[in-house]
């Protein structure tokens, strides 16, 4: 690299097979990159298609064992191939995952700024019954955890 080059962005960076910047650092289970060599947590792969009930119940089994990071790429998939009516409810999912993410990492704001917008996400479909989620008692919970991250603990995604 010369003088002006920012690390990690010459020859050497990791790439994934489409040539896209990927860090294969290993990562633990709340996402955060681990020293190149450490025992990580295996990711999730990305662009799965699952049916929207595999997608919930693979979800909710990261959540309820303390892995949100992973639940959100599971819900990033659903939100990146979902119909266009669909889009908003699968992001809001993954945004309350990523609030999950930020409030066992510490970062308490950030917490409160992802579980609001994944309930604002979430208020369209309020009054829909869309794969048994449960996004009245997602809002409700988004939004108390909202007020208080360090308490927060995994909802249940459906009725």
């Amino acid at each position: 690299m010369g003088p002006m080059a920012t690390p990690g962005t010459g020859p050497d960076r990791d790439r994934d097979e489409a040539g896209r910047a990927r860090s294969a650092r290993p990562r633990d289970g709340l996402g955060r990159p681990l020293p190149r060599g450490a025992a990580g947590v295996p990711r999730q792969p990305e662009g799965v298609r699952r049916p929207p009930g595999q997608t919930l119940d693979e979800a909710q089994r990261l959540l309820d064992t303390g892995m949100p990071f992973h639940a959100h790429e599971v819900l990033e998939d659903a939100w990146k191939a979902a119909p266009p009516l669909e889009r908003a409810l699968w992001k809001g999912l993954a945004q309350l995952a990523v609030g999950l993410t930020h409030a066992a990492r510490g970062n308490q704001a950030g917490a409160a700024t992802l579980l609001r917008r994944g309930a604002a996400a979430l208020q369209a479909y309020r009054d829909q019954d869309l794969y048994r989620v449960d996004v009245a008692g997602l809002i409700t919970w988004a939004e108390a955890a909202a007020r208080d991250p360090d308490s927060a603990s995994s909802p249940s995604l459906r009725r």
